[in-house]
């Protein structure tokens, strides 16, 4: 087969893979959308700031169509969620061919454990920081102020947090990738300790807003899982060097 039509060929299948991914998000996102539907779920991704508000307070749309278009947003948002291991595998399905087997055994455990911990850094987010960062802003609002959030706003600000808490806890992956590929060795990632600390409260600072709680919630759970993948790259970094002991000992045979 001639370069071109190789090319060709892999163009072909990565088509397929792509449209294979859009008919599974839009599948999960009609099945949302029919039930429980789109209002629905807005209602449970603004449930932990409704539950800080003052009773009776709500939420405002200053836009004609916002009232629409946001709920279809989140709706799109958690549909993009529950296709994500599916749309992960399709990719994986694409570039496994062109893969040496033992990349093969190292990128999809990779690419599981980078899903499972972003789904986890996300519920962290949803189900505890909002709660806690809420009241304390509710907290300290001068009580003359009746609290009207607009609802673009907020998904816009829930989109930001959530990226930023599913990222943050990619750091174990991130740290073991980093030794098992010899890119930084595992002494000087310890020794990179206070500036990661420091790192992880000035980006906390810039992301988060601007109130401490937010801030230190983020902070925090970045250098937990910094320690955390400088305790796993350990096992890393061994089988890496026994994998190149064992590769040397082949080329002096």
């Amino acid at each position: 087969m001639s370069t071109q039509e190789t090319f060709v060929s892999h163009l072909i299948e990565l088509r397929q893979r792509v449209v294979h991914a859009l008919i599974a998000f839009l599948v999960v996102f009609v099945a949302i959308f029919l039930y429980p539907g789109a209002a629905p779920v807005y209602d449970f991704l603004a449930a932990p700031l409704m539950r800080a508000l003052p009773e009776g307070a709500k939420m405002i749309a200053t836009g004609v169509v916002t009232p629409f278009l946001v709920p279809m947003k989140v709706t799109a948002l958690v549909a993009f969620m529950i296709a994500l291991p599916y749309l992960l595998y399709q990719a994986w399905a694409f570039v496994a061919p062109g893969l040496y087997e033992h990349e093969k055994r190292l990128v999809l455990p990779v690419v599981i454990a980078s899903t499972i911990l972003f789904l986890i850094g996300v519920a962290f987010c949803y189900y505890f920081v909002f709660g806690k960062v809420f009241a304390f802003i509710n907290e300290f609002a001068p009580k003359s102020i009746t609290p009207a959030p607009d609802i673009e706003a907020y998904f816009s600000f829930v989109i930001t947090m959530f990226l930023a808490f599913g990222i943050t806890f990619e750091i174990p992956i991130v740290v073991m990738v980093l030794v098992r590929f010899g890119v930084v060795s595992l002494e000087r990632l310890r020794d990179a300790r206070p500036y990661v600390v420091v790192g992880a409260f000035v980006v906390a600072a810039i992301i988060t807003p601007p109130d401490v709680l937010s801030q230190f919630l983020l902070a925090v759970p970045m250098c937990l899982l910094y320690e955390a993948g400088l305790f796993f790259a350990r096992f890393v970094g061994k089988r890496a060097e026994e994998a190149k002991a064992a590769a040397e000992m082949a080329e002096e045979k």
